[in-house]
């Protein structure tokens, strides 16, 4: 009997990690979804064939963690954690409960449920692991539309990063971690929003599952986004402050 990979999708019920969840079950996988719309998750396990268990999860809270674990029960194992979690605000009115919510959602509730999985791959060394996580190429610089997203993003590209170098030392052979950092994509999350070079969001799927496949440490999504983030990197401190970056 061939083996069939497990996969758990966090954050499945818009945006790349919907299309993500989809794409995986397409490609042959057993997929595992995770949110806080039940209605949507519901739907999506009763309407797309691979697609098989749910859970409700608030990656916010403490119980998250216990509710993972529920849902890797469910699905009798996982070979691939894939964190899609996250929300953004243009806030240049920097209104506190924006700039909050960012951090507890994309830096706390990353930190919880990715250490969740690594922790999980550390005690499973039977089980071929992979861990992708859904950084942004606003890791590269700060961004003054949006502080607490592009810091955050940041944060989840260096605690991949760490964690990288956390498996060597601990000597996790079987554990791949990848790092995916699309540019704009046409999702909710920037709905309404005039963002050049903006990406479709089942294409930028497919690009993450072919990287998930062959387990890339680093994915930039496209090559003009890499070219972009190339010549950011370039531009000294000083005269980047002084650019208004909407």
């Amino acid at each position: 009997m061939n083996h069939i990979p497990i996969a758990i999708v966090m954050g499945a019920t818009s945006g790349i990690g919907r299309e993500v969840a989809l794409a995986l079950a397409r490609q042959g996988w057993r997929v595992g979804v995770a949110g806080r719309r039940e209605d949507i998750l519901k739907k999506m396990v009763e309407e797309t064939a691979g697609i098989v268990a749910y859970e409700v999860i608030d990656v916010t809270v403490p119980q998250a963690t216990d509710a993972l674990h529920r849902l890797i029960g469910k699905m009798g194992g996982m070979g691939l954690y894939f964190h899609s979690s996250g929300i953004g605000y243009q806030n240049t009115a920097l209104d506190a409960d924006k700039e909050l919510r960012t951090i507890e959602t994309n830096c706390l509730g990353m930190a919880r449920l990715v250490g969740a999985a690594f922790r999980y791959f550390e005690q499973h060394p039977e089980t071929e692991g992979q861990i992708a996580v859904i950084s942004s190429i606003a890791r590269t610089r700060g961004l003054g539309a949006a502080p607490a997203y592009s810091a955050s993003k940041r944060f989840t590209s260096h605690y991949m990063e760490s964690l990288c170098q956390l498996k060597r030392i601990k000597g996790l052979r079987h554990l791949h971690l990848t790092d995916i950092r699309p540019g704009f994509v046409r999702t909710p999350l920037i709905e309404g929003s005039h963002f050049p070079m903006q990406l479709d969001a089942r294409r930028v799927a497919a690009i993450i599952v072919a990287a998930i496949r062959r387990r890339q440490a680093v994915v930039t999504i496209n090559w003009l986004y890499r070219l972009l983030v190339f010549f950011w990197q370039m531009i000294p401190r000083w005269l980047w402050v002084r650019m208004k970056v909407r």
